[in-house]
């Protein structure tokens, strides 16, 4: 296991946001903090108010060392499946940073790592415990949460707006009503 303490100078944290959804691609983001970052407006993305996540990924666009976000798309999704396609956004993400400091180290929140060139550790429920981890939540949530609101203007009657693809009994219903819509998720079961 990887030290988690200030013996490692650099961390990219890792996460995505998008696994449940049954519509729309999952998003996943790289943060590299310094060390005097404001951890305190910092939390696991699910846990924060709509309007606190976006102060948040105000301070970690303008505060950060390097970010970046990565995506895997809806049929991507189907053809690897959701686990290998969350890896796949993180790696993505991870290779978008602007640049990687020499003696970086990652952590990826969950049970598994992507495919990146520097050391990684999987660590469940990082999103709640490392600042970097909790930073990338941040961003993929609400890199994700606007993609939805926006696929909400060209697709109206499925209420991405609202649900952002998650399976609630509105969106069950449109896909009853209407059929899949283009960024459905063919592999998820809808009914």
């Amino acid at each position: 296991m990887l030290p988690l303490t200030n013996q490692i100078p650099l961390l990219c944290g890792l996460d995505e946001a998008g696994r449940g959804p049954l519509a729309g691609p999952v998003c996943a983001g790289a943060v590299i903090l310094p060390p005097d970052f404001p951890n305190e407006v910092l939390n696991d993305s699910k846990k924060l108010k709509p309007s606190a996540r976006e102060e948040a990924r105000i301070l970690i666009c303008s505060k950060s060392i390097a970010w970046a976000i990565g995506w895997a798309s809806a049929s991507e999704i189907d053809e690897i499946n959701i686990h290998r396609a969350s890896l796949l956004a993180m790696k993505r993400a991870f290779e978008a940073l602007s640049r990687i400091p020499a003696g970086l180290h990652a952590v990826a929140d969950g049970l598994f790592v992507p495919d990146i060139p520097v050391p990684c550790e999987a660590l469940v429920k990082a999103d709640s415990l490392v600042p970097e981890v909790m930073a990338a939540s941040i961003l993929a949530k609400t890199a994700r949460d606007r993609l939805m609101e926006y696929y909400a203007v060209f697709y109206p009657q499925y209420g991405y707006e609202k649900h952002k693809g998650y399976p609630t009994k509105a969106h069950r219903e449109a896909i009853k009503n209407f059929g899949p819509s283009p960024i459905q998720r063919m592999s998820f079961k809808c009914q």
